[in-house]
């Protein structure tokens, strides 16, 4: 659970920036939703065949009362949980929802993976035409582009339903029954709980052996078919490239149909930007009605490594640019004073702190540290002639005499130019 410092915060600023922007340009509405859930939520939703309790990754904790709470591990149960609970499904249908915030799991860390992390989460809510599922991925990619972010590719497969996979399941159980003794402890444990999640695994010799297990796309139902079909047109029609990868199913059990990763390659141990999905039973395994949706996890920390990575550099912090210098006692006073009135008037001001006093090379250099275009120096003189010595901290470093009544107004003119 690391701090984020100024100079990775500005990553974080940019990327929350072209999300908030991107969200409104496909028309999302902003929501906040509890970091805290009843963990009944997670274990009902997300699924106790999901990573999350098989790792045992979710932070809990018993109530007095008897009850159980948790820290989210991630914002997609809680979107449908609001939904439900709010009536949304009165609303003008699709209800297209997004938010910006943090999620916790009790996760080994690794680059680009922690326990504490921050996601941008977009969910399109009561809506199950295959360009819904478009419509996400392409808002995924489109925030990518924004960055800068070149050579990214989509995976994408389809788990299909509840109709079609407990066939499917039942075969892959059979062929990975038959290679038990090559599973990793894992694999072993995934494959009473979430036989799907085998597919994804890393351990090693795992690519040869799953190379030979049966595909999902090859045992889809007729809707789950026609769906998947319909996504991979519409991303055809758009001229956006994507790989069928079998082995794609995500982490979370209430994935259905359609699931999807933005990849880009070298990021720590794991090449996902993002990932997403479909997931229309989850209403009802909550205990709503049946509501289609689909939706997408952006996580901040990893899209920022991705930005290093791929040398796209944030927008440069902005200097303030104006820093105030005095000499204590009455020109103290007046530099807090002028420094009120020049922050009120929307014009970024440092002020020189100096308790004991301070020599005036002193707070030039701060000025220069910190980038000033202008130092304001009150001195005894200028004060008695209400006057401020301004100095251009470029250049030659002219210095102008300047009324304290007229400054404000000096300044906005030379700043603007």
């Amino acid at each position: 659970m690391p701090d984020v410092l100024p100079d990775e915060r500005r990553y974080w600023d940019a990327i929350i920036a072209a999300a908030e922007a991107v969200t409104w340009r496909y028309g999302f509405q902003h929501i906040e939703t509890p970091i805290i859930e009843a963990t009944e939520l997670f274990s009902r939703g997300v699924g106790e065949g999901s990573d999350f309790f098989v790792q045992k990754e979710m932070y809990t904790i018993k109530e007095d009362d008897g009850s159980s709470i948790t820290l989210r591990p991630e914002f997609t149960a809680g979107f449908v949980r609001a939904y439900i609970q709010n009536s949304m499904k009165a609303w003008p249908r699709p209800v297209k929802l997004y938010t910006i915030g943090p999620s916790f799991r009790r996760e080994r860390p690794q680059a680009g993976r922690l326990r504490q992390f921050s996601q941008i989460n977009c969910e399109i809510l009561g809506e199950d035409d295959p360009a819904a599922d478009v419509e996400i991925m392409m808002l995924a990619m489109s925030l990518f582009r924004d960055l800068g972010f070149k050579g990214l590719t989509f995976q994408f497969n389809s788990t299909g339903c509840r109709v079609c996979r407990p066939g499917y399941l039942a075969l892959l159980v059979a062929y990975l029954n038959d290679h038990y003794d090559k599973l990793a402890g894992i694999d072993k444990e995934r494959l009473t709980k979430n036989p799907l999640r085998v597919l994804d695994s890393k351990a090693t010799g795992m690519d040869e052996l799953l190379a030979g297990a049966p595909h999902i796309a090859d045992h889809l139902c007729d809707d789950c078919r026609d769906h998947f079909a319909g996504v991979r047109e519409l991303l055809d029609a758009l001229g956006q490239s994507y790989s069928i990868n079998f082995r794609l199913v995500r982490g979370i059990d209430y994935y259905t149909k359609t699931v999807f990763e933005v990849w880009q390659e070298g990021i720590g141990a794991q090449a996902a930007l993002c990932g997403g999905g479909r997931y229309d039973g989850l209403a009802e395994d909550i205990g709503g009605d049946s509501t289609p949706g689909v939706g997408v996890g952006i996580g901040v920390e990893r899209v920022s490594l991705g930005m290093k990575e791929q040398g796209v550099a944030p927008p440069p912090a902005t200097p303030l640019p104006v820093l105030i210098a005095h000499f204590g006692g009455a020109t103290k006073t007046a530099a807090v004073q002028l420094a009120d009135r020049l922050r009120d008037a929307g014009i970024g001001t440092r002020l020189a702190f100096a308790r004991h006093g301070r020599s005036l090379k002193s707070q030039m250099r701060e000025a220069d540290n910190h980038h000033a275009r202008y130092a304001l120096i009150i001195g005894e003189n200028e004060l008695a002639e209400g006057l401020v010595a301004a100095r251009l901290m470029m250049g030659d470093k002219e210095q102008t005499p300047v009324a304290l009544a007229g400054v404000v107004d000096w300044l906005r003119e030379r700043l603007a130019a």
